[in-house]
């Protein structure tokens, strides 16, 4: 079992310039079925050895398809990411930094009606160590095994998986969810969707200070937590209304802060790291409960 992507993954590249040329070899090179990639006006053709479509409907039709990954640049991030929702792919994992809100709200709409899910924008994407990787994450320090693993941080999700590959606690599914205010799977959504796995044995959750995603998440462990939870949360000396790199992180008043955040899940009995070193202490120690 998996979360999200695994050997069956058939991802279409939406946006083959510099950087999704380069992680679509990457990609390939894990393992994952990359089937194609869409260029309007270079349908029919080739680069990099894929096949080009002018458009997803067309790239769904033809490779069978069922997720997609978006390099497109911020103006044009929507409407790619509609496309791909058209065109009725299961998965679509946008990559893309900088798409305008008024944009991401148009495409919440959308989403609300269709049977697509939406992983970032502005995030690292997905891993199933062993079976797909769809995103830009160094896949040297990923490792197949149990621990769940969710993140706003596309660095930190690296730097995590890493040390927790080094303790010898491979991941099931790695989910970068993205550090925007608006996003497609917010981190309770994620939670839930590895708390429901099969080959999940525990779930690191690492969030940021701003918004109230690590707070639901730690509710939503409280009533339906099937598995033991670690969780760390970056942003902790912010002072309020503090911008913190990505655009989601902001506190406003009492909302948002590293302590609410930080009391939410010690209430649910899910320990909270003082810094990610500590993270793979702790998730043995769950595991030991």
């Amino acid at each position: 079992m998996s979360v999200l992507v695994d050997r069956d993954t058939r991802v279409v590249v939406q946006g083959l310039g510099r950087e999704g040329s380069f992680h679509a070899a990457r990609m390939k090179e894990y393992g994952t079925k990359v089937v194609g990639a869409t260029k309007p006006g270079k349908g029919g053709t080739t680069q990099d050895g894929l096949p080009l479509f002018d458009t997803m409907a067309q790239a769904v039709e033809s490779t069978d398809a069922n997720t997609s990954i978006v390099f497109v640049p911020a103006p044009y991030a929507m409407d790619a990411m509609l496309e791909a929702i058209d065109a009725g792919i299961d998965l679509v994992i946008a990559i893309t930094e900088g798409v305008p809100v008024a944009d991401m709200l148009k495409v919440a709409a959308v989403l609300e009606t269709a049977t697509t899910l939406l992983v970032g924008p502005n995030g690292p994407g997905v891993i199933t160590p062993g079976q797909a990787k769809v995103g830009i994450m160094p896949a040297e320090n990923f490792s197949p095994g149990g621990i769940g693993f969710v993140s706003r941080s596309g660095t930190l999700t690296y730097e995590i998986a890493d040390l927790l590959t080094r303790a010898g606690l491979g991941q099931s599914t790695c989910i970068g969810v993205g550090g925007d205010p608006v996003i497609g799977l917010p981190t309770p959504d994620a939670v839930r969707l590895l708390n429901e796995d099969p080959a999940t044995e525990a779930i690191v959750i690492v969030g940021e200070i701003g918004g109230s995603a690590e707070e639901r998440a730690a509710e939503y462990m409280r009533s339906e937590g099937k598995k033991p939870a670690v969780a760390f949360i970056a942003g902790r000396s912010a002072p309020p209304g503090k911008r913190m790199g990505h655009a989601g992180a902001i506190v406003s008043g009492n909302q948002g802060t590293a302590e609410s955040k930080v009391r939410a899940f010690e209430e649910a009995g899910i320990p909270v790291a003082n810094a990610p070193s500590e993270i793979p202490g702790l998730v043995k120690k769950a595991l030991r409960r």
